[in-house]
């Protein structure tokens, strides 16, 4: 599933192509990327507006138009948008809408699940209706460990599932909150509700830290995520533990281990991140490499 650094990209690659650009005509393919809305309806609706600002708020892309009103692109598992001159992106099985833009380009939504979703919202509709999904974005100043205390205090559940949640955190995904949670030392077992001052304070670097490192990637192409303009992102080839079960941690060489937590799939070094007394090794062993540590 795209993620913040993911969306932040497609967001930054789009926004030189969309500003000040009108929607002249809209074509929705499948019906379910606007369900319960009939898709000629919402074209229709779509069609002669004009956008003001490209913007990105957790995992949702937002188009805004100068008319008040905003389209909500929610891309889910397999969502992506690419951009190009007219036509060039007719053939793709997996389209499953396209945007002909007034300079005569195009952007066309593919999604090889059919789980994304769009919402076009009136005006006034779009900072309530965000506010009561999600949390605070982690890559703002309004992120920090006092904010994050108050997000966990009082829950029993693990770290790792307490951070998948998009009200406690807006944007993070499977592949950051490990990634995070290893920069952190911190077991993704540990209740969310156990975690003192100073390691609130280290979660709260390593999320600003992983997701800083993924935008400038690019992203993390694994599967079907590409960038608008084609291109793969990179930061898949600098994880720390997401995906790397029985290689050696980058901090201390002991093999990363994987376990389910939250109902996914969950990476982490056991050295470095124990759940035994709840505290981090005090004694692990050093990196093997400052220059494979870093990000």
């Amino acid at each position: 599933m795209p993620e913040l650094p993911e969306v932040e990209t497609i967001r930054l690659k789009l926004e030189p192509q969309l500003i000040g650009r009108r929607f002249d005509r809209v074509e929705i393919e499948d019906p379910r990327l606007v369900r319960p809305f009939e898709p000629r309806a919402v074209a229709a609706e779509l069609e002669g507006e004009r956008v003001s600002a490209l913007q990105r708020r957790g995992k949702y892309l937002i188009v805004r138009f100068e008319s008040g009103r905003a389209l909500l692109i929610h891309l889910r598992m397999t969502g992506s948008l690419r951009h190009a001159p007219g036509g060039a992106l007719h053939d793709d099985r997996h389209r499953r809408a396209v945007v002909n833009l007034d300079d005569g380009s195009d952007v066309a939504y593919r999604d090889v699940r059919r789980f994304g979703t769009w919402l076009l919202l009136e005006p006034g509709e779009l900072e309530p209706y965000l506010a009561q999904k999600l949390g605070v974005e982690p890559l703002e100043r309004g992120f920090t460990a006092r904010r994050l205390a108050q997000r966990l205090q009082g829950r029993r559940a693990p770290v790792k599932a307490a951070l998948l949640d998009q009200r406690t955190v807006a944007g993070l995904g499977n592949i950051y909150v490990d990634e995070a949670l290893w920069r952190a030392a911190i077991h993704p077992l540990r209740p969310a509700e156990s975690l003192d001052a100073d390691e609130l304070a280290r979660l709260t670097r390593g999320v600003k830290a992983a997701l800083r490192a993924g935008v400038t990637r690019q992203g993390a192409s694994l599967r079907d995520y590409s960038t608008p303009d084609g291109s793969p992102g990179s930061m898949q080839d600098r994880f720390h533990v997401y995906g790397r079960a029985g290689e050696p941690c980058h901090r201390c060489g002991t093999p990363i281990d994987k376990i389910r937590a939250g109902g996914r799939g969950t990476w982490y070094c056991p050295a470095c991140q124990r759940l035994a007394g709840y505290a981090a090794s005090s004694s692990s062993r050093p990196s093997r490499s400052s220059r494979q540590s870093s990000a």
